[in-house]
């Protein structure tokens, strides 16, 4: 059983940063690939970046690629993604998930456990 908790979303302007965080609670975190997804209003949920379990792999959406970089840190059970040169498109719920693989995931369905969110909002 993984609990995960999301922390760092707010408010920024068009060319902007923020680093978003998720705690993990339980001993295996380290045994699990993690992914960040994002949901706008009025849209479905949507794959943003994936890290495998040690963090020696990671994959992002074409919409954030050079822009988002997704790390972990296994010793403080911790996630990271720090979004650079945000646009208002980036605007949106921002969710951490927990997969039991080792190896990067992409959709949805692969996650076993999610977070709550963080909103994120991009003023142009």
């Amino acid at each position: 059983q993984v609990q995960l908790k999301e922390s760092g979303g707010g408010l920024v302007q068009a060319g902007g940063s923020l680093r978003l965080s998720c705690a993990a609670s339980g001993r295996t975190f380290s045994t699990y690939t993690m992914g960040w997804f994002r949901q706008a209003p009025g849209k479905e949920r949507e794959f943003v970046a994936t890290i495998s379990w040690r963090g020696s792999n990671t994959d992002y959406a074409n919409s954030v690629k050079g822009r988002f970089t997704i790390s972990r840190d296994n010793a403080k059970n911790t996630v990271y993604l720090q979004m650079n040169s945000l646009k208002p498109e980036d605007t949106a719920v921002y969710y951490c998930a927990a997969a039991s693989a080792h190896t990067m995931r992409r959709m949805i369905y692969e996650y076993d456990y999610w977070g709550q969110g963080t909103q994120v909002t991009v003023s142009s």
